[in-house]
């Protein structure tokens, strides 16, 4: 990847004249400005000649909005969505996540995975998948988590709750690699097992039309590091629970940073760590992660 390369605020070289945009997405130009005009739907970047250039950013989030128009939402719901950020109306409907995702840890304590799923069903076809992530399916994770601390869930509840959840995100993400956008190589570093907030951060930055290639938990360097050659991924992304995971491979990631654009995350991530590898630290949950990364939010300052 080419350090010199000029990037937008998104991180993302803009190339694109709206024509050539609009002929992209199938969307008329006059729409698209219209929509960047209403919704702040773009972010152009400008040439020393006045024109203004479009990044993949850009073609992503009017791709997500095209997506939403279809599925019925209206204009304004649409681009709060393309642009990661829920509804009005999925804002003032806290009570309702909330009980879903009780209902949804009511399930898992009874190993009943019919109710479980209807419960995402539901959720799914209600809210946005970001909303689902960030309102039921995170904090159902960590509550059941807290629970077995605290001795007030079984080891199997735990782990139950643990595989349905991924299992139901993995469907999801299902063809994630497809596509045209900027691609992400998404993996957790040796002796790693908890993915499922990688997932959930690959599935947002899918909704922002980025490409995701997984390698998962317990990822061997060596692996990484010939995946990142052959791949050349717009960023690389490593997540651990455990700071001394990444600790490990310290130095094996730096060499990698020295090609590539590499970003840590998680609660065993921190800055002092990024800094020492030449990589980024991705602060927040891992929705809002995959925002900023996507150049959609900036919830706290990455380092």
């Amino acid at each position: 990847m080419n350090s010199n390369t000029r990037r937008d605020a998104n991180g993302l070289t803009p190339s694109l004249r709206i024509g050539e945009l609009g002929r992209r997405v199938g969307v008329r130009p006059e729409t698209l400005r219209a929509w960047e005009r209403r919704y702040g739907l773009l972010e152009p970047a400008r040439t020393p000649n006045g024109y203004r250039l479009y990044s993949a950013a850009d073609e992503a989030r009017v791709g997500s909005m095209v997506a939403w128009l279809a599925r019925g939402r209206s204009a304004a719901e649409a681009a709060e969505l393309a642009r990661g950020r829920p509804p009005l109306a999925e804002r003032t409907e806290r009570p309702v996540l909330a009980s879903a995702g009780e209902r949804l840890i009511e399930a898992i304590q009874a190993f009943d995975d019919e109710s479980a799923h209807r419960v995402l069903d539901h959720a799914l076809a209600r809210f946005s998948l970001a909303t689902v992530l960030s309102e039921i399916v995170l904090p159902v994770l960590a509550e059941v988590g807290d629970r077995w601390m605290r001795g007030e869930a079984t080891i199997g509840q735990e782990h139950f709750c643990t595989e349905l959840l991924r299992g139901r995100l993995l469907a999801l993400a299902r063809a994630w690699g497809g596509g045209s956008g900027p691609l992400a190589l998404l993996a957790c570093p040796p002796d790693e097992r908890h993915d499922l907030g990688l997932v959930c951060f690959g599935l947002v930055l899918r909704e922002s039309g980025w490409r995701i290639a997984f390698l998962g938990p317990d990822t061997p360097m060596p692996t990484l590091d010939d995946a990142a050659d052959r791949l050349d991924p717009e960023a690389i992304v490593i997540t651990a629970v455990v700071p001394d995971r990444l600790e490990r491979v310290r130095r094996e990631l730096a060499a990698i940073a020295e090609r590539h654009s590499v970003s840590i995350a998680g609660a065993g991530a921190n800055p002092e760590m990024a800094r020492s590898i030449g990589a980024v630290h991705l602060v927040g949950r891992p929705v809002e992660a995959a925002r900023w990364l996507a150049g959609e939010a900036s919830p706290l300052q990455p380092t």
